[in-house]
């Protein structure tokens, strides 16, 4: 794919299907992890790593392997989704969900898994898979996201805001100009408000630019979605917090650390026109793990319900369903 300039895509997602398990996993510290088992059971292993952070599942997540040949962990983090408190961000950082990926695992019975996760999840896969290469039989990336410096500021500072010129005019618009500096402090401080309608407004506004970034053209059911009070809300939430937090990780650690998984296979699905996570990131991850394949997609932003980016994706899972 990295190499082609064939804009016509062949795989499309695999039909609709319901779990053949759900549940709620208790992890401690107070929350409760809703989770999703789809495919065969005893096929080979996955685990679903959705973005965000304070993102959740989608129906659609479950349709991006064979059911045939996977056996599937799709799961809300925590406070998101299905899962409670509802936007909690006590107790909610990268550490502990990598812990509750691992706990997902041993509740499941593998002793390794693939770890296919997109934007946030891309971040989330790195963490766990530097953290529990052993566990790791390959990782599948979408839409690469390292919470380094650069890309924090690109989205939040200065970058998309020179593409995305009107959409950043009403996201930073919320916040008086006093304020404009740290519009990532500035959010946050809005959406733990006590009152209502603060929270509300912040979620509403900081949901939209995400969504805004999120696809090459615009996409108004997408945005309808991302600005939902029960979508808006844990992800804005949680997403601001984790910002102010540096994502709970050393700068530039999952390059670093990049070596510990090297050798597992890896293939990244990135869209060139991503405004949301530029591909300079997953660039940096593909020199850093010389063997991983960097499958750029010319004509896709960031979202995965793009068709060349469904496209990669499926084709990464049907490419390791052999590999038990």
């Amino acid at each position: 794919m990295s190499n082609s300039n064939m804009l016509t895509y062949e795989r499309t997602l695999y039909p609709e299907i319901e779990p053949y398990e759900t549940g709620m996993l208790d992890v401690g510290d107070g929350h409760q992890l809703y989770y999703e088992r789809c495919g065969t059971p005893g096929a080979k292993p996955a685990v679903f790593l959705h973005g965000g952070p304070g993102g959740g599942m989608s129906p659609s997540h479950r349709r991006q392997w064979d059911p045939e040949l996977y056996d599937v962990l799709l799961f809300d983090q925590r406070g998101c989704g299905q899962s409670t408190p509802f936007a909690e961000i006590e107790n909610n950082d990268t550490w502990r969900i990598v812990a509750d990926i691992e706990r997902l695992r041993e509740m499941c019975g593998h002793d390794a898994w693939q770890v296919f996760g997109g934007s946030w999840g891309a971040t989330l896969a790195l963490a766990y898979s530097q953290t529990h290469p052993d566990r790791t039989t390959e990782i599948v990336l979408r839409g690469v996201f390292l919470a380094r410096q650069k890309e924090k500021g690109w989205l939040y500072r200065f970058g998309a805001s020179e593409i995305m010129a009107e959409q950043w005019d009403q996201f930073a618009g919320l916040i008086p100009e006093g304020e404009r500096d740290d519009l990532v402090k500035a959010y946050y401080a809005r959406l733990t408000s006590d009152d209502e309608a603060t929270r509300l407004a912040a979620a509403k506004e900081w949901s939209l630019w995400e969504g805004t970034v999120a696809t090459l053209l615009p996409n108004e059911d997408l945005l309808a979605e991302f600005e939902d009070p029960s979508k808006a809300v844990p992800f804005a939430r949680i997403c601001a917090r984790f910002f102010l937090e540096d994502f709970f990780l050393e700068e530039a650690q999952l390059v670093k650390d990049a070596h510990k998984i090297a050798h597992i296979p890896t293939i990244i699905v990135q869209g060139r026109h991503d405004i949301c996570t530029p591909p300079g990131a997953a660039w940096e991850i593909k020199k850093a793990m010389p063997k991983a394949e960097l499958w750029m997609v010319h004509d896709a932003g960031h979202s995965a319900s793009e068709p060349g980016i469904i496209d990669g994706l499926v084709r990464a899972t049907d490419r390791f369903a052999s590999k038990i």
